[in-house]
């Protein structure tokens, strides 16, 4: 017996506070059940970079590391 076609749920991106404000370098991202998937929207069909939660949790550390001056 198939299995039914699953729906495909929806991607919220939302883009980085840390994006250019002349729209030229912007970088979203959107949460998925397993992490995070990140995308250039200026090619918002083009590849995809899937960072599993873990990853996503030591970059997001690193960058508030940095940004405290640690």
């Amino acid at each position: 017996m198939p299995a039914a076609p699953q729906p495909v749920p929806v991607l919220r991106w939302f883009k980085s506070s840390y994006s250019g404000g002349n729209a030229t370098e912007c970088v979203e991202a959107a949460f998925v059940s397993t992490g995070v998937l990140i995308r250039d929207s200026k090619a918002a069909d083009g590849p995809l970079l899937d960072l599993p939660d873990p990853v996503w949790r030591a970059f997001t550390w690193a960058l508030r590391r940095r940004e405290l001056g640690c």
